[in-house]
C-alpha cells in the first residue's frame, strides 16, 4: 500500500497533472506538442517543473524506476525542445521532436495512472502496487493509443514535409 502524501508530494501531484491538459489541449488543437506553441510551452514547463519535484519525491528511497524514468523523460524533453535547433539532424527535426514530446506524453500517463490507481479509492486501491497485474491491460492500452496516435503523426508529418517540398500549402 502506498504510503501516504506529504505536502511536499501534494505540490508535485498539482505540478504533474497540469501538463496532462496542456499535452491534450496541444495535441487536440494541433495535431501534435509543439513548444512554439502556447501549449507546447506550458506543457514543455510544467513538465520540466513535475520532473524536478518527483527527484524530491523519490530522495528517500534510493534510486529507483521512477528515477530511470524521470531521467528518460528529461532526456525526451530536451531533445525534443532542441531538435529543431540541431543542424545534423536536418528534415529529420520534426518527427525527432514530435517522437520525443509523444513518448514523454505516455510516460506521464503511465505516471498518472499508476499513481492514480494505486491510491484510489483511498480505502481500497484498484491496484496494490506498480507492479500489480491489475495494471496491465491498461498499460497495452495506453501502449496502443501511443503507437497508432504516433504513428498517425508521423505520416501527417511526412504528407506536409512532401507538400512542402512540392510548392503546395496544406490545410
Amino acid at each position: 500500500m502506498p504510503t501516504e502524501i506529504s505536502s511536499f508530494g501534494y505540490l508535485h501531484t498539482a505540478v504533474s497533472v497540469l501538463p496532462l491538459g496542456f499535452g491534450a489541449y496541444a495535441l487536440a488543437q494541433d495535431g501534435h506538442i509543439d513548444p512554439a506553441s502556447r501549449a507546447g510551452r506550458a506543457y514543455l514547463f510544467t513538465m520540466l517543473l513535475g520532473c524536478a519535484t518527483g527527484f524530491f519525491i523519490f530522495a528517500h528511497a534510493g534510486f529507483s524506476a521512477g528515477h530511470a524514468l524521470t531521467l528518460m523523460m528529461l532526456a525526451l524533453l530536451l531533445t525534443g525542445a532542441f531538435a529543431p535547433h540541431l543542424r545534423r539532424l536536418g528534415s529529420a527535426a520534426p518527427y525527432v521532436q514530435t517522437s520525443c514530446f509523444s513518448t514523454s506524453f505516455f510516460l506521464l500517463m503511465v505516471f498518472a495512472t499508476t499513481e492514480a490507481l494505486t491510491r484510489l479509492p483511498p480505502a481500497q486501491p484498484f491496484a496494490p502496487g506498480p507492479a500489480a497485474p491489475e495494471l496491465i491491460p491498461l498499460r497495452l492500452a495506453l501502449l496502443l493509443a501511443y503507437a497508432s496516435g504516433l504513428g498517425w503523426q508521423l505520416r501527417r508529418l511526412h504528407r506536409l514535409h512532401r507538400l512542402h517540398r512540392m510548392g503546395m500549402r496544406s490545410r
